[in-house]
């Protein structure tokens, strides 16, 4: 998989109070591109932080359908990898260099 395919697989990591729990479970969580396959999320994940990979899951989360003011409106739908790391490895984003 060549450098650029790489970061339009992931888009960034999702940070929420659902992705911290994953996380002491040793699961990271990504938004990652809506043609974004299994295979290619694994190998983009271990080239880019040098992990093992064990498991890949997808979620589709469909966007809201919101009322505004001019009629309605449809928030973006939203592709997120569960990301399974293998025993003793960890993703660290605040340790920047």
């Amino acid at each position: 998989m060549n450098q650029e395919r790489i970061y339009k697989v992931l888009l960034g990591p999702l940070v929420s109070e659902k992705a911290t729990l994953a996380g002491e479970r040793g699961q990271v969580v990504f938004h990652v591109a809506p043609d974004a396959t299994k295979p290619e999320i694994k190998k983009a994940v271990e080239q880019l932080f040098n992990v093992t990979v064990e498991g890949v899951q997808v979620l589709n989360r469909k966007g809201k359908l919101k009322r505004t003011m001019r009629g309605f409106g449809k928030r973006n739908d939203i592709r997120k990898a569960y990301v399974q790391l293998a025993d003793g490895q960890n993703i660290d984003f605040l340790d920047v260099e």
